[in-house]
């Protein structure tokens, strides 16, 4: 499975796809180094689009992304999380709603923490009715700063 290693204003990205597609996208220890790939264009595209992002040209992206694993509930889940607008956030509660389970607040929280994709399926846009930021697999340190990249108004209180 082809592999990159991408530097962003967050630290060290992985990425893997499937040739076809992003399969995952993580965090990465710091002193991870380059595993190639950008000959897979999938990967390459991901890169692009990622400089993109980071350096406020992009919101939106179009790279295709397949997580490998995950219930039918966490991938519903997931495909609800691409369709939050940049810049923009919605609870738990809202997420639960569109998957037409609106009594699974919690488990739309364990889905997102099992989102293999970071950033690219934008878990970091789902808060706390009370407007809380709640949590962030990778750290809500993290969570704040994409949203605050994307323009997204935290309330004082949230962080």
């Amino acid at each position: 499975m082809p592999q990159i290693v991408f530097q962003s204003p967050l630290g060290t990205l992985g990425l893997s796809s499937n040739t076809h597609a992003i399969t995952t996208l993580s965090f990465l220890p710091p002193q991870t180094t380059d595993l190639g790939g950008l000959d897979d264009p999938v990967l390459a595209q991901a890169y692009e689009e990622l400089q993109e992002y980071f350096a406020g040209k992009r919101r939106v992206f179009s790279v295709p992304c397949e997580p490998q694993k995950g219930t039918l509930f966490q991938r519903a889940v997931w495909g609800a999380l691409q369709e939050i607008p940049y810049g923009e956030c919605v609870s738990y509660k809202t997420i639960a709603a569109r998957i037409g389970n609106p009594k699974a607040v919690r488990a739309v929280g364990g889905a997102n923490n099992k989102n293999p994709i970071a950033i690219l399926i934008p878990c970091h846009r789902v808060i706390g009715a009370s407007g809380s930021l709640v949590g962030y697999a990778s750290g809500v340190d993290k969570k704040v700063f994409l949203l605050n990249h994307e323009g997204y108004s935290l309330p004082s209180k949230s962080i």
